[in-house]
């Protein structure tokens, strides 16, 4: 009997072990910890319960209830309970029960990652499959946003097309991601580009002409940009007109002004308001960031005014709460107003 010789070099069973156990040992992931990521990873694998959680982290108020779920599903409330008490066993959903009802919302331990799963797994996910349902209409737009990108970049010779190409995309894919209409994408992606454009050539210009007077800037910044910081920033250009650039944002922006707000918001002249992420360039061309429930998310830079205003949720208030709401909004604005702009004449409250 004949043997056919290899390329490979035959090595010694007990050398390979001397060799490579130790490393592989050394960099493996313990076999406890993959067994219990392991069964969250499985808890997750689920269209139905991935569904069921991106509806609950993107919801203004960071929870839902079962029948909220059962109607985002189609499927029965007892079939929706048995999904979401598998989420709850591993520890990714918290429940408390009001009245009759149960709601949900994601423990603290698993935001972060949990956001990292919604908008950096999973689109990469898409991206390898060559699919992006979650990039609504993105593929039929790229011609739409070349054409947008270049008007832009005529209006602003300072900056260079690479970078107001990339902003318009950027901008058209952040909005994207929480948008539940694509009708209408391009149209808002056009209002929030000016905007992120408008604050590069802000910072630009004020570096490059330090004792310019400018007019001042306020940036606010709540968790869904759908209440509390739309309220604050209609006050403002109620009040100040355009003797204050006014910004808002949100750490995880809804995808749609809350229903509740939109009365108010009409009543101060705010023309379509929609929520906007968070961007550096806005906090970089802001003097002034005033945060509301969203925590340390905004970056700290050194020559700007922060302020945290502790206002309640328009999302979980009845009218009458949405109305006080506005009322201790209008109060903090006018003081502020009173400090940035002390000659500007406020009417009596």
């Amino acid at each position: 009997m004949t043997t056919t010789d290899t390329t490979e070099e035959r090595v010694p069973l007990t050398v390979r072990d001397s060799d490579c156990g130790p490393r592989i040992e050394a960099h493996a992931i313990g076999t406890e910890a993959a067994g219990a990521v392991a069964a969250t990873l499985k808890a997750l694998a689920e269209p139905l319960r991935l569904r069921m959680l991106s509806f609950i982290a993107t919801a203004p108020a960071g929870e839902a209830c079962v029948c909220d779920l059962a109607e985002l599903t189609d499927v029965s409330q007892p079939t929706v309970s048995h999904h979401l008490k598998v989420l709850r066993d591993v520890g990714v959903l918290a429940s408390e029960r009001r009245g009759t009802w149960v709601w949900y919302r994601i423990t603290p331990g698993y935001k972060s990652a949990i956001s990292t799963l919604l908008e950096s797994f999973a689109p990469a996910a898409l991206d390898a499959l060559g699919e992006h349902p979650h990039l609504t209409g993105l593929e039929d737009a790229d011609a739409a946003l070349d054409r947008l990108a270049a008007d832009l970049a005529a209006t602003h010779p300072d900056l260079a097309r690479d970078i107001v190409l990339r902003t318009v995309r950027e901008s058209y894919t952040a909005l994207a991601r929480s948008a539940k209409v694509s009708a209408h994408l391009l149209t808002l992606t056009d209002r929030f580009v000016r905007q992120r454009l408008a604050d590069l050539t802000r910072e630009a210009s004020r570096n490059a002409d330090a004792g310019a007077a400018t007019s001042p800037q306020v940036l606010f910044v709540c968790v869904a940009n759908a209440g509390r910081s739309q309220l604050a920033a209609a006050l403002v250009r109620h009040y100040a007109g355009d003797r204050v650039v006014v910004r808002s944002a949100g750490s995880t922006p809804a995808a749609d002004v809350h229903p509740a707000v939109r009365p108010e918001l009409a009543a101060l002249g705010t023309d379509e308001p929609f929520p906007k992420p968070l961007t550096d360039d806005a906090v970089r061309a802001a003097d002034v960031v005033i945060t509301m429930g969203c925590g340390d998310v905004c970056p700290v830079l050194p020559g700007k005014r922060y302020e945290d205003w502790l206002v309640g949720d328009p999302a979980l208030a009845s009218p009458a709460g949405v109305a006080a709401i506005r009322d201790e909004l209008d109060t903090r604005v006018r003081a502020l107003l009173a400090d940035l702009l002390p000659e500007l004449d406020l009417p009596t409250p």
